[in-house]
């Protein structure tokens, strides 16, 4: 596992960072996005799938699950409500695994045991007017590939 955290990350900042990730995706990766309310999940989210083509990404907080299509398809997961991994496999889970699009998971602590072994996590603190710091870790060699790709990040 390979880790970076980036400090005082303002708004355009965390915009910035999910156009580079974006950047770096590829078919069938993971991203597992931690962090309370107003942390910055969803405007990360907006940020690389405006890079994949696909605009107006809103939250799916009452759907579980949005789909997008852009230059890569984008399943966009929102486990705020789920109770435990049991739900999201009942919704087909699975399926979305299996389709080769890009999944941005948020409220990834609410269900851990579904979480991919090898994945991208975004650990994000902070919330409203104040700066956000974003721990990011990388779970096997495509995603560490991400991590060295955002050496010297800044907006």
């Amino acid at each position: 596992m390979k880790t970076i955290t980036l400090e005082s990350l303002t708004e355009p900042m965390l915009e910035a960072l999910g156009a580079r990730i974006a950047a770096h995706l590829f078919p069938g990766a993971f991203l597992a996005f931690f962090g309370d309310l107003g942390a910055g999940k969803t405007t990360l989210i907006r940020a690389l799938a405006a890079k994949l083509g696909i605009p107006d990404v809103a939250s799916p907080t009452f759907t579980i699950v949005r789909e997008h299509e852009g230059t890569l398809p984008l399943f966009h997961f929102d486990a705020y409500r789920l109770a435990s991994a049991d739900e999201l496999y009942a919704i087909g889970f699975d399926d979305y695994l299996a389709r080769g699009g890009v999944i941005a998971m948020e409220w990834c602590e609410n269900v851990p045991e579904a979480i991919p072994a090898e994945r991208l996590e975004l650990h994000l603190a902070g919330s409203g007017m104040e700066p956000r710091t974003c721990l990011l870790a990388a779970y096997g060699a495509r995603y560490e590939a991400i991590l060295d790709a955002l050496e010297g990040f800044s907006a």
